[in-house]
C-alpha cells in the first residue's frame, strides 16, 4: 500500500506528525525555558493542602473497583440505547422486543447486585 496513492490516509498520517510533533516540542520547550527555583516548601509532598500522615501505599477495600467496574458496564450497555432509539421507527415491534429483553436483563442484573450487597459501602 503506497501513501501516496491513498489520497484518505496521507492527511491522517499529517495530522498524527503535527499533533505528535507539537507535543514533542511543547515538553522541550517547557524543559528549556521553564523557570527553576527548587526549594523545600516545593519538593514537600502536597495532599489537598494537609500534611501528608502514613503511608502513601494505602489498600483500598475490593468494593470500589467492583462499583467502578459496575459503572463502567452500565454506562457501556446504556449506550446501546442510543442507536436502537434512532432505528425504532424501523424496527417497529421486534425492535422493542429486543430492547424490553435487553432492559430486563439489565434490571435483573442490577436487582442481582442489589441483593449481594455490591452496592454497600461499608
Amino acid at each position: 500500500m503506497n501513501i501516496s496513492t491513498q489520497s484518505g490516509l496521507l492527511p491522517i498520517l499529517i495530522l498524527l506528525v503535527l499533533g505528535g510533533g507539537f507535543g514533542v516540542v511543547v515538553i522541550i520547550l517547557s524543559k528549556l525555558l521553564g523557570p527553576r527555583r527548587p526549594s523545600t516548601v516545593k519538593n514537600q509532598s502536597y495532599e489537598c493542602g494537609i500534611d501528608p500522615v502514613g503511608d502513601a501505599r494505602l489498600r483500598f477495600s475490593v468494593k470500589f473497583y467492583i462499583i467502578a467496574m459496575l459503572f463502567i458496564l452500565f454506562d457501556i450497555e446504556a449506550i446501546f440505547l442510543y442507536p436502537w432509539a434512532v432505528l425504532f421507527q424501523q424496527l417497529r415491534l421486534f425492535g422493542l422486543a429486543e430492547m424490553l429483553v435487553f432492559l430486563g436483563f439489565l434490571v435483573l442484573g442490577y436487582i442481582y447486585l442489589w441483593r449481594r450487597g455490591a452496592l454497600e459501602w461499608d
